[in-house]
């Protein structure tokens, strides 16, 4: 009897903490749908406001889609509305290939600002930098658009002309930059070989990126006799905006026998996922070095980040330009799609580099061409040597093959002095790739014939 009266006892209290404490907090839930509903009608009754007594007649498709692009732009720089069209675009800017300027832009305080120009474009052509403003199209000021409208005023017919007004980092003055608009065609990854060492340009991160490492690679290796002549591999990603990030997977993995790649971690802790490498190496164990600036990112980051923190690479260059969060592009109603960023990324030791971006291990900025420097090499290619005298002694400590080989490493490094001039940072990347070989190569017959104990 005394449990049950306890029991009940037990009971009366709770109910009596329930209606004092749970009962208003049931309310407060209940409340809330209705201030959804209530903040939904107010939206209906602006936009019925607008439709009707706006000073002129207002295109209402246009109108929602605004207001849907404002509530995306609001929660970060690249969340936004895609139309139809544009979402049209963006899935054949997916594949390889689209019209436009060829420049990778994002939004910094109201104002757009160009993370990167696309190798072999209009953009490009003209001299647009990363980290340059853009405040004018034709004229027009840019200051309260959003993003996607900003975009928009600079597409137009392939061989039309936009001129753009710049604000550059330096300069006192904007300056305009006229372009004529063309088809950009995209080949994501181009090779070359530069003394002995495989060179991939990487521009972007389409469907096409990983074949067209595969077969870029192959192709300069096959220039230099096979994978095992080559000193080693640049990547470089100077400029590179990111892409897509299954791709970015993959370019790490072509690089990385076994480890994580990348993490993604969303809202829910369900929805987190961690990718991983699988084995197999393309460049065959040899040295990499990856080039980066301030106009790479996200999916360049993704790469250069991996490779970092396996210290499978040297990272040379300058601070990358720290875009961590990862975009979902979700289709809705009307065939438009919205961008949505659902995800922030890690690299494999879990730092997270929004908004800081990755720091290099070897910091090395790119000075602009100056006539004195050209003037100076000029000058030291016309000085004249033992070997322009006449009669000087032959060389009696060299055979001809030995004399031969001594020209040709001669003349690499005359090239290497003139690529100095036209990209230092490239030139930096490629002695770093020849001392590594160097040392690889010293230190193993040392090895060899350690006496044994």
């Amino acid at each position: 009897m005394k449990k049950f009266v306890m029991a009940a006892l037990g009971g009366t209290i709770a109910g009596t903490l329930f209606s004092a404490q749970v009962a208003p907090l049931l309310a407060q839930e209940v409340q809330k749908p209705a201030s959804v509903y209530q903040q939904l009608d107010l939206f209906g009754d602006v936009f019925e406001r607008i439709r009707t007594d706006y000073v002129e007649q207002v295109d209402e498709k246009k109108l929602i889609e605004a207001a849907i692009n404002g509530m995306l732009s609001s929660l970060d720089p690249h969340s936004s509305y895609m139309s139809a069209d544009d979402y049209a675009d963006m899935k054949v800017q997916t594949r390889g290939s689209f019209g436009g300027l060829g420049i990778e832009v994002t939004q910094e305080n109201g104002v757009v600002k160009v993370v990167s120009p696309i190798d072999g474009t209009p953009a490009a052509a003209a001299g647009i930098e990363s980290g340059d403003f853009i405040t004018q199209v034709d004229g027009e000021s840019l200051m309260g658009l959003t993003l996607d409208q900003a975009v928009d005023k600079m597409r137009g017919p392939v061989g039309s002309e936009i001129t753009i007004s710049v604000v550059r980092e330096g300069k006192n003055e904007p300056f305009d930059v006229t372009m004529t608009r063309d088809t950009i065609k995209l080949t994501a990854v181009k090779g070359r070989l530069e003394a002995n060492t495989a060179i991939l340009r990487i521009t972007t991160f389409n469907d096409q990126t990983f074949p067209n490492l595969e077969d870029s690679l192959a192709k300069v290796a096959e220039e230099a006799g096979g994978i095992d002549k080559l000193n080693g591999v640049i990547l470089d990603l100077r400029n590179n905006p990111g892409g897509l990030l299954t791709q970015a997977i993959a370019v790490s993995d072509a690089f990385l026998d076994k480890g994580e790649i990348v993490s993604t971690r969303g809202r829910n802790p369900e929805d987190s996922e961690r990718f991983n490498a699988t084995p197999g190496d393309l460049a065959d164990g040899k040295p990499i070095v990856v080039l980066i600036n301030g106009g790479s990112a996200s999916a360049s980051e993704i790469v250069t980040g991996a490779l970092q923190d396996h210290h499978r690479a040297i990272v040379v260059g300058t601070k990358s330009f720290g875009k961590g969060s990862v975009q979902t592009v979700i289709p809705v109603a009307s065939e438009g799609a919205m961008r949505l960023t659902t995800s922030r990324y890690y690299t494999p030791s879990g730092r997270s580099i929004q908004a800081l971006g990755i720091a290099p291990d070897i910091v090395v900025p790119q000075p602009p061409a100056t006539p004195a420097a050209e003037d100076e090499a000029g000058t030291e290619r016309q000085m004249r040597s033992e070997a322009d005298l006449r009669g000087v002694l032959s060389n009696d400590s060299m055979t001809e093959d030995e004399k031969k080989q001594a020209e040709e490493e001669r003349l690499q490094a005359e090239e290497a002095a003139k690529l100095r001039l036209e990209d230092f940072q490239m030139a930096y990347a490629i002695d770093i790739i020849k001392g590594l070989s160097v040392a690889g190569a010293t230190l193993t017959p040392i090895e060899a014939e350690a006496p044994q104990q």
